[in-house]
């Protein structure tokens, strides 16, 4: 008995209105006129025979309650247990979050100098206030106080096994540092200094006089709130 090949389609995109069509609007309106699921539905094109490109982009959206801004860090394979997107739609996704993160820090052809907390606080506030688990940072600077690179040491919950002088200052010489900023993240929310963070930020600062890296400040980031240790005159 042969199969019947009739399977209930629900409607796609191209039911829509031509101006309502997300890349439509977006050739017509400009790309500021397109919501959080347009934009994601534009980045991977097609939907399935069960759902639009839009209805996949809102199910991507409600994976978590922090919306959009869970997509900072989101990976392959949380992307590809959401029903329609496969290895290629989660990649294209990734690699269009990046691409947005790296033209964040990295926009401008002059240097950023670092005058102010608040210069790294506006680079990285997006993607470290939604971040799930602790990531340790520092900003490299130059003899002008501008960045040279931004880098990773470590991530897992601070402690003074992970945040290690030998890591932090390694990198630091590689790059040619004249001082740094160490950053990271409380993922509570909450930027409040703990016992620890002080303990390993003083560590790190009697290391550097001894290098001959100063360490300017601590930076610790919370949900859209931020502590600096050099304001607080914790350093």
């Amino acid at each position: 008995m042969e199969k019947s090949t009739d399977i209930k389609k629900t409607y796609t995109i191209k039911d829509l209105p031509l101006n309502e069509r997300p890349r439509e609007k977006l050739y017509k309106y400009g790309v500021k006129s397109l919501s959080n699921a347009e934009l994601i539905a534009v980045i991977i094109r097609t939907g399935n025979r069960e759902d639009t490109a839009i209805d996949l982009a809102n199910r991507i959206l409600s994976m978590d309650k922090s919306g959009i801004g869970y997509l900072s860090h989101v990976t392959v394979e949380e992307l590809t247990s959401i029903k329609g997107i496969g290895n290629c739609k989660a990649g294209q996704i990734i690699a269009a979050i990046e691409l947005g993160k790296r033209i964040s820090r990295y926009g401008g052809e002059d240097k950023i100098k670092v005058d102010s907390p608040i210069v790294l606080v506006q680079l990285l506030m997006e993607e470290m206030r939604y971040l799930k688990k602790e990531y340790f940072k520092i900003a490299i600077l130059d003899t002008k106080n501008q960045i040279i690179s931004i880098e990773n040491i470590s991530i897992g919950n601070l402690n003074a096994s992970i945040v290690h002088p030998r890591e932090v200052f390694n990198i630091a010489i590689k790059r040619n540092a004249n001082s740094i900023i160490l950053i990271h993240n409380h993922p509570s929310g909450d930027p409040t200094p703990s016992e620890e963070d002080i303990n390993i930020t003083h560590r790190l600062i009697d290391a550097g006089n001894i290098i001959g890296i100063k360490v300017l400040d601590h930076i610790i980031f919370g949900d859209n709130k931020y502590v600096s240790f050099k304001q607080r005159n914790i350093i």
